[in-house]
Order: C-alpha cells, then structure tokens, then sequence
C-alpha cells in the first residue's frame, strides 16, 4: 500500500513539474495566435478568434527566411566540423593516451569558462581577421565551445569499443584511419548522433555571441532576429511569440526524432 502511494505521489509531482516546464511554451504558442490588442488585455481569456497577423508581419516585414537560412547553415557546418574533430581526438585519447587524464580535464576546464567572458576577446580577433559578420565567425566561435563537449562524450564511448576488433582489422591490412572510420564510429554511432543533437541545439539557440559577432542581415541568425523586436520604446509582443515559434519548431521536431538516439547515447557511453 505504501509502494502504491508513493508511486502516485511520484506520478502525481512528475505531471506537474512536467507541466511548469511546458506551461511557457504553450503560453509563446497560444499567443503567437492572438491579436496585439488581446495579447496586452489585462484580460486573460481562453476563448479567442486565431489570426495570423504577427506570422504574416514576421514574413513580409522582415526577412526571417534569409535568418532562418541563416542559422540552418551555421548549424549544419558548427555541428559537422565539431562532431569530426571531437571524434577524432576522443579516439586519440581513448587509444593512444595522449596527455592522459590531466589532458582530458584541461579540455573541461574550456567549458567552464562563462561565454561573457569570451566575448570580447573574440570580438577582437574575429575584427583583425576581418570576419565578423559573417557565418565564419559564428561556425568558428560555436566549435570552440562544442568541441570539448563532444570529446569529453566520445571519449567514453571509444574506450567502449573492444580493441581487439580494432587489432583484428590492423592484422587484415586495414590503416589506422580506415579502421577508425569503418569500425569504431559505426560502434560509437549512438554517441555521434547525441553529439550532434546537443551541438545543433546549442549552435541553434545560442544568442549572446550571435549577438556581438554577427548583426547583418547576411548573416544574423534567428535568436538574434527575435530579440530585434524588443525595442527601446515598446516590445512587439505578437511579432515576438511568432518569432518564438519559429525557433522552437524546428527543434522540438527535430528532438521528437532523434529521441531514442539522445537516450541509448548518453547512457551507452557511461560505464566509465
């Protein structure tokens, strides 16, 4: 009787930390729906007529189709460079021991550094370099912080991997690279795909160094774009929640998919 109870109890708590989670999300998406003069009511009403004004204003006014290809290919290149290199020197640690444990925490100590800290420094020599506003920056800024991320996990998950089967394929004439690539990240794919949902997620929704690297119109990406509507006079609520919409689709869509793979992959690579 007292498993039971505890057990709806639990149940009970999960629901509703589940629901303060979600309750922002459906109120951006609930909003995105009304109409300015409703969104500023101080009427709260759950009966309302659905227009499209703020979706069709986001749009037409501005271009957040050049924002959204914008971040998509800042995303897909952050994540692809990162998940390659992290991979790739995760195996090095993994197999050859280079610098040993000191090694792998000098890379942890790089992600605990806050992002404000950085910010000016990278300002600085992005502005010598003569690449800021572009997406170079943002693919370069966005690696520095990904790739300890993704050596750290991989890490894990390569000393996973039985070096015997490795050694059988170096016997049958099979380079080092080939055995890497044909072996072991096959092995390490659940790894590699949480890896690259985390790196995309972040490079996604990062907004501080988009914020200071990167304002044009050629290269501003979606974060940034929201906060465009937040003004010094007023704050464009209608346009805002749309905008908010906006980023979060592609992401909780892209999660829903990939769901398993995030799971079996953070806990696949954990025994050590």
């Amino acid at each position: 009787m007292k498993k039971n109870n505890f057990k709806t109890l639990l149940g009970i708590f999960t629901v509703l930390i589940a629901m303060i989670w979600v309750f922002p999300i459906f109120w951006i998406f609930i909003n995105s729906f009304r109409s300015g003069q409703a969104i500023i009511a101080k009427e709260i009403t759950l009966f309302f007529k659905p227009t499209l004004e703020h979706y069709l204003l986001v749009f037409t006014k501005y271009p957040f189709i050049r924002y959204l290809i914008n971040s998509t290919i800042v995303v897909i290149f952050t994540t692809a460079i990162s998940v390659w290199a992290g991979s790739l020197a995760a195996y090095s640690l993994a197999r050859f021991n280079t610098g040993g444990m000191n090694y792998a925490l000098w890379i942890l100590s790089s992600r605990m550094l806050p992002p404000a800290v950085l910010v000016i420094p990278f300002y600085i020599i992005f502005r010598n370099l003569g690449i800021i506003n572009t997406w170079y920056v943002l693919i370069i800024a966005y690696t520095t912080f990904n790739l300890s991320f993704v050596v750290l996990v991989m890490k894990g998950y390569f000393e996973e991997v039985p070096v015997e089967i490795e050694e059988a394929a170096l016997i049958d004439g099979a380079s080092r690279m080939s055995t890497f690539y044909h072996i072991s990240v096959p092995l390490a794919r659940p790894g590699i795909i949480a890896c690259s949902v985390f790196c995309a997620i972040f490079s996604w929704n990062e907004f501080l160094f988009a914020l200071v690297l990167s304002v044009s119109k050629n290269s501003k990406t979606l974060p940034v774009a929201a906060g465009d509507f937040v003004t010094a006079y007023a704050i464009n609520w209608g346009p805002l929640f749309a905008a908010g919409v906006i980023i979060l689709i592609p992401v909780i869509i892209f999660t829903l998919i990939v769901q398993k793979h995030i799971s079996r992959g953070l806990t696949l690579g954990a025994l050590k």
